[in-house]
């Protein structure tokens, strides 16, 4: 199977990350890459680290024409320019994949009260399908329309997903406190993002606003099987990508680490991107940058009676591209891991 794909937006650092995993799938065929800033240049220009890896040139969206050539179609664009693309893409019965947040809700009017915006297609979210694979993968199999989980979201669901299921923590005491490295702000100019601004700082920002909390409410609602509100603090790091959300909740009854441990084992068996460490590994952004893993841990705290799970990703790879390569996959009944199977860098 050779799978014909377009990346809209490819020049911010989600796509250029689509671009490099996807122009060593094996069932992937690059056919085109659209921006509003590189139009006519070659891709490797923009991104050097790909030259003799891709050689297509950047060219402005002809939505009509990338809908007929593509299979599928990936958008990495800000929220609120994603509908008419996906109008199209969908009339002319190709997938989508959005990895922005215009589909990633099952209520418009949640999504117009934290985004700001109005969502010009609330018809669609009823078709579209939430792209956690290790949540809702039966459901992404028949999808047409996806749209790809936020990077924070990715690293708290993840990361409670098992204990939520089986309702072993009290859901009113859930807090998520997360760091981020800085290109999880996109490759855009900005002064909160200026080197001497972020060297030698750590900070939060958004405090009890930020807009992945919706997201995480709802599908941590799902789990639970009833409605959820967590408190969400998001910090920026100085460091280039990697995500740790340290994530604190209380049990409902006495448990033993050995027995939490038993159910995230349970859980998480068939899962390739899901690693829980073994005891004595804690979580760490090192250990996942460049892959598509999550690295899980749950830690019990008897004095306290709380659990206390650390869940890092990298924000750029299973907190988006990855992520949206895992999906696609997925949605052409190709083997999961393909083009994703490797280990992350480190040093």
């Amino acid at each position: 199977m050779q799978i014909k794909v377009g990346v809209i937006g490819a020049t911010g650092y989600a796509g250029a990350e689509l671009v490099r995993i996807l122009s060593a799938h094996p069932h992937a065929e690059l056919v085109a890459l659209t921006t509003q800033s590189y139009g006519g240049k070659a891709f490797c220009e923009v991104y050097p680290h790909l030259y003799k890896h891709v050689a297509l040139e950047c060219r402005e969206l002809d939505l009509p024409a990338l809908a007929e050539q593509a299979d599928v179609i990936f958008a990495a664009l800000p929220h609120g320019h994603v509908v008419p693309v996906a109008r199209e893409v969908l009339a002319r019965g190709k997938k989508f994949i959005d990895l922005g947040a215009d589909f990633r809700f099952d209520s418009s009017e949640v999504y117009e009260q934290w985004y700001k915006v109005e969502h010009t297609a609330p018809e669609l979210l009823r078709q579209a399908v939430y792209g956690l694979p290790e949540v809702h993968r039966e459901k992404i199999k028949t999808a047409s329309l996806v749209g790809n989980p936020g990077c924070y979201p990715t690293s708290v669901i993840l990361g409670l997903a098992p204990l939520l299921r089986s309702g072993l923590v009290d859901t009113g005491t859930v807090v998520v406190d997360s760091k981020s490295g800085v290109s999880g702000a996109g490759r855009g100019l900005s002064l909160g993002t200026h080197f001497a601004e972020v060297n030698e700082n750590f900070r939060a920002y958004n405090v009890g606003v930020h807009r992945h909390t919706p997201e995480i409410e709802q599908e941590l609602g799902k789990l639970a099987g009833e409605e959820m509100r967590i408190s969400f603090t998001p910090h920026l790091t100085p460091m280039n990508r990697g995500i740790l959300s340290t994530i604190y909740a209380k049990l409902k009854r006495e448990m033993t680490l050995e027995q939490v441990r038993a159910v995230y084992e349970e859980f998480y068996r068939s899962e390739y991107f899901v690693r829980l460490l073994p005891p004595g590994i804690l979580p760490q952004t090192k250990a996942v940058a460049g892959s598509n893993h999550c690295d899980v841990v749950p830690v019990v705290d008897p004095r306290t009676g709380r659990v206390v799970v650390l869940s890092a990703i990298d924000n750029l790879i299973k907190g988006a591209a990855g992520q949206a390569v895992q999906n696609m996959n997925v949605m052409f009944g190709l083997p999961e891991t393909t083009g994703l199977e490797r280990p992350g860098l480190y040093p």
